[in-house]
């Protein structure tokens, strides 16, 4: 009976150690830290110098007008943050009409390798805007922003893969 029992104990050393051994262990993700805004939504800001900027930043300008005004609203990357599949963090300001004696406001970072304009509008007339941010094999989340109390506030995202006939499947396609 002793031995019997010795052999039980013993049997389900093995079998649980192969059982560890095949299990599948949960892979750690090393999530990457967003930049800290230098302003917060609303306060006067500087252009290429206030919202998410890096040390030794390389800008560049995609100014739109975003609420038919006439005005072009600044809207400033700085490169040198982008990520390595092209996503990047685009700083809007809203801008004064000239001799206002108002300053740029900041009015948020738009987060993704694209922008698109939508037809729908926020408060204050400014346009929504879809980012596209891409992840990782093939896939990408679209984020959906519109303008309300003073910024750009993100209101939507919807994540999507790239299919084989390189459409856009995405959560919320019917069919």
């Amino acid at each position: 009976m002793r031995r019997l029992r010795i052999i039980l104990e013993l049997g389900w050393v093995p079998a649980a150690l192969v059982a560890a051994a095949c299990a599948r262990q949960p892979r750690g993700t090393n999530p990457m830290p967003i930049p800290s805004l230098s302003v917060q939504v609303g306060a006067c800001a500087t252009p290429g110098r206030d919202g998410r900027i890096g040390a030794a930043p390389r800008l560049e300008r995609a100014d739109r007008d975003l609420n038919g005004d006439g005005i072009a609203e600044a809207i400033v990357v700085d490169r040198s943050m982008c990520t390595a599949e092209g996503n990047c963090y685009w700083n809007v300001f809203t801008m004064p009409a000239a001799g206002s004696g108002e300053c740029a406001r900041f009015a948020g970072s738009l987060d993704g390798s694209a922008l698109e304009p939508l037809p729908a509008t926020g408060e204050d007339r400014m346009v929504d805007v879809r980012s596209y941010w891409n992840a990782y094999k093939g896939r990408l989340y679209l984020h959906t922003y519109r303008f309300q109390r003073g910024g750009y506030r993100l209101v939507e995202t919807l994540a999507c893969k790239r299919a084989d006939d390189d459409k856009l499947e995405c959560a919320d396609t019917e069919h």
